[in-house]
């Protein structure tokens, strides 16, 4: 059952898994560039999954929902590309280095998106959090 200051909630579960989503990629992006030798795993991108959070049973039977929250965290393969780069101190006998396969063009596209959903989550919880202190406000008239 929904209680008067769920939309508060609500947002707010929305801005948390915005915000883990933004860390993820964050590390993604800072880490696109770590090289390791080829016998070693290269850094291994992760990937954030949400899921919605169900509230209860609206008024006419439907279902509410109370929020989203993060339902797993993945890492990519750990096998990362072969580069040829003799000149780094990390390369085998063959000059061979192994860079994570992480693509910096989705990362950017995914955390463009992430920072919306961000700022539309605060804009609903600003939104809802004044409609609150209005009501409380007629509530003294």
């Amino acid at each position: 059952m929904p209680t008067p200051f769920s939309s508060l909630a609500v947002a707010g579960s929305g801005m948390s898994t915005m915000k883990t989503w933004i860390d993820t990629i964050s590390d993604n992006v800072a880490n696109a560039n770590t090289v390791k030798r080829t016998s070693e795993t290269a850094f291994q991108a992760r990937q954030v999954f949400a899921e919605s959070v169900s509230g209860g049973t609206a008024i006419g039977g439907g279902e509410t929902g109370a929020g989203v929250r993060v339902s797993r965290l993945t890492t990519a393969s750990g096998d990362g590309i072969l580069a040829f780069d003799p000149n780094n101190p990390l390369a085998d006998a063959n000059g061979m280095v192994r860079r994570p396969n992480v693509d910096l063009v989705e990362q950017m596209t995914s955390l463009i998106v992430a920072q919306r959903a961000y700022s539309a989550n605060v804009t609903v919880f600003e939104r809802a959090r004044d409609s609150y202190l209005r009501a409380l406000e007629i509530g003294r008239g």
